[in-house]
């Protein structure tokens, strides 16, 4: 079975709950995709963290999901943001990565209006054991041997949580395994402290709207 390459489209594919069959955790989806590229490439060493900033390095990068090469492209034009500043800097990041996952196969996207004015999208897994598989990594990252924990898979159950993305990692498991969870975040570098901040920044703004 063949999984998504990168760590956004992980992420996306983890926030689709199998059980009510739609994607949750769209309230800060964008945020988190981001997040998620960002950590793609700094993981493959395409960025490195100067400080509080992330900063381009030469390197091939193929293979790379839409979302994050279109970000390299712009972390390489020089443009000087913190990582919470890149990771809120856009919306629509969810949609280039939605349609991405569309074009490769990956899920359905049933366009159609509510009322026959509101524009709305509906996913669907035309293979729900990718899903289920990624799923499964995230569990296994949690609960495995340590040393058989894979980089990547440690940065995405990093990302989930600084996430809340509760479909992939329900609060009370997040409770359960903290201190795991704390243990195999360094793989996913100053990223998710970021992420977390960029949400309590859109939570507050909303609260003040």
């Amino acid at each position: 079975m063949d999984l998504p390459a990168t760590l956004p489209e992980k992420l996306y594919l983890l926030a689709y709950d199998p059980e009510r069959e739609r994607l949750t955790g769209t309230l800060h989806l964008d945020l988190a995709v981001r997040a998620a590229a960002l950590t793609e490439l700094l993981r493959r060493g395409l960025i490195r963290d100067d400080g509080r900033h992330p900063v381009g390095v030469a390197g091939p990068a193929d293979g790379l999901d839409p979302l994050s090469a279109a970000l390299l492209e712009a972390i390489h034009q020089g443009r000087r943001r913190t990582w919470k500043g890149w990771i809120g800097r856009e919306a629509w990041s969810a949609r280039v990565v939605r349609d991405g996952l569309a074009a490769a196969g990956r899920i359905r996207v049933e366009r159609r209006r509510v009322l026959g004015l509101f524009p709305v999208a509906r996913v669907t897994l035309p293979e729900p054991r990718v899903r289920k598989a990624l799923a499964a990594s995230v569990t296994s990252a949690l609960s495995g041997p340590f040393s058989r924990v894979d980089p990547a898979d440690a940065a995405l159950v990093a990302l989930v949580d600084a996430a809340r993305l509760g479909s992939a990692l329900t609060w009370r498991r997040r409770r359960e395994f903290r201190a795991r969870i704390d243990k195999l975040a360094p793989a996913a570098g100053p990223v998710p402290r970021a992420l977390r901040r960029a949400i309590n920044a859109k939570s507050a703004d909303g609260g003040a709207g």
